[in-house]
């Protein structure tokens, strides 16, 4: 397929962060295994304790706000090569807060893309960390998840391109552009930190957005196929299923000044899609209109662990839906806001868990497998997914694992949780710390795909077909890993 004018190279352009060079680019900030340092156990249960001054005082907590632009050019891969950009609706943006007390600084940023995975993750975290002066490990991000806006996998593409195929995921200059706006907008919001004294929790109901993907037929037949947009009439007249069907809001304040205003909630971010129009879709609509409702307090969408979760039985893909998902979603953010209740802000602990989830074994999933798929007579999308299935079990066989970072407040917890974690994942945290306000955002590094329940493999949940690269058995691990990092200090 020929390369849209749109991607070509700009021989312009100089990144004044790292070099940028095509594949050497990727391979300069993969250096996440150096950081590691005597293997990657050095990560697990790292603990941030509160900085102290002299006489026993903690040192105050201080934040700063920092936002990019990260939209793609046309001709570009959306959801992983599914389909290519086509023409911009609204712009894709980068959102995130930088925490610090005493020498400890974290980052935790979300991104309106559809997923950023293995060597890319590695490369946002390691560029973000040299950017700021901190770990790697304490470089937090989360996708949103849109399907219209790109997955970032490096290994994958280049997989791609040494066998000069047609299908792409993404592409490594824009993708490095892309990161450099971030690192810069990053590094000059260090500038204009300010004291944190109080974080603010509150949290409301959301109505008539989220649905599980399964409901139960009038016959008692179990069903999957509750998507993002339905016109099933079965699916839509079914109850809700599984949800959580809280927003919930975690708020930064100087004093009685807020900061920032960080949002969670988890359903699939879809409105209507595949037809190439660049999208924040709904929650990107949503989280503009409260920042200009609120423009002190920045304001950050994050999703929650919904892998299974879908706005199906309210949104039949009509167009005009995207505003009313949109409106329904800023009311429960208006709600929480006017609920939140302050709380002294003293203490931040950071702790990353690592967890070494299997990659699939079943015949399909196999090297071999995979390989035998990137040829020119497979269709492009299942290109793409070969390379990066490849991409993952390269990752696992390098030993890397996945994180499982939480930045604990007390009273308030943020977690983060890799790829489509099902919305088990997220209830299941919120009942490990029943006393505390725990905030779970999904789609951290993406390279699993779908993470179900044992449950929803032993009903052959159709979702796990293909975008899904773990192994039977990832439940488990990845509720212990999050006791862990739920853990109280």
């Amino acid at each position: 397929m020929p390369r849209s004018p749109a991607l070509e190279p700009d021989r312009s352009y100089q990144c004044s962060i790292f070099p940028l060079a095509a594949a050497s680019a990727a391979s300069s900030l993969l250096t996440r295994r150096q950081a590691l340092g005597a293997g990657a156990s050095l990560l697990a249960a790292i603990v941030a304790s509160p900085a102290r001054l002299r006489g026993g005082s903690i040192e105050p907590v201080r934040l700063s706000t920092f936002t990019a632009d990260v939209t793609v050019p046309l001709g570009h891969g959306m959801m992983g090569g599914a389909w290519l950009s086509k023409s911009v609706k609204d712009p894709l943006e980068a959102h995130g807060i930088i925490l610090m007390q005493g020498q400890t600084r974290v980052v935790w940023v979300s991104v309106d893309w559809c997923e950023i995975r293995n060597d890319a993750y590695e490369q946002w975290q390691a560029a973000l960390a040299r950017a700021v002066d901190t770990r790697p490990e304490h470089v937090m991000i989360t996708t949103v998840h849109q399907h219209d806006a790109p997955v970032a996998d490096l290994r994958g593409e280049r997989i791609l391109r040494e066998r000069s195929l047609e299908g792409t995921i993404c592409d490594r200059e824009f993708h490095a552009r892309a990161l450099e706006r971030v690192l810069i907008a990053a590094r000059l919001a260090l500038r204009e930190a300010r004291r944190a004294t109080h974080f603010g929790v509150g949290q409301a109901r959301v109505s008539q957005v989220a649905s599980n993907r399964r409901y139960i037929m009038p016959d008692g037949q179990v069903r999957f196929d509750r998507t993002s947009s339905t016109r099933n009439a079965f699916a839509i007249a079914a109850d809700e299923g599984l949800i959580d069907p809280h927003l919930r809001t975690l708020s930064f304040w100087d004093h009685d000044a807020p900061l920032a205003a960080l949002s969670f909630y988890a359903v699939h971010p879809m409105s209507h899609y595949g037809e190439g129009e660049v999208s924040a879709d709904f929650p990107g609509l949503a989280r503009r209109r409260r920042q200009k409702e609120l423009p002190g307090a920045h304001q950050i969408y994050c999703s929650g662990c919904s892998g299974n979760v879908t706005a199906g039985k309210y949104n039949n893909g009509a167009p005009e839906n995207r505003a009313i998902l949109a409106d329904r979603l800023r009311k429960a953010m208006e709600q929480a806001w006017k609920d939140t209740k302050r709380q002294p802000l003293h203490r931040m602990d950071v702790r990353v868990e690592n967890v070494a989830l299997r990659p699939r074994s079943e015949p399909a999933f196999t090297t071999p497998a995979l390989e035998a798929r990137l040829t020119a007579a497979t269709p492009r999308f299942q290109q793409c997914l070969a390379a990066m299935g490849l991409s993952w079990r390269r990752r696992c066989d390098s030993g890397t694992p996945v994180q499982i970072p939480a930045i604990d407040f007390g009273g308030a917890v943020m977690l983060l949780l890799p790829g489509e974690a099902y919305v088990e994942f997220q209830i299941a945290a919120q009942k490990m710390r029943p006393e505390s306000f725990v905030c779970v955002a999904g789609y951290g590094d993406g390279a699993t795909g779908y993470i179900p329940t044992e449950k929803h493999i032993a009903e052959k949940d159709p979702n796990l077909s293909d975008w899904c690269w773990v192994d039977p058995g990832a439940e488990a691990l990845l509720l212990a890993t999050m006791r862990k990092a739920l853990r109280k200090t």
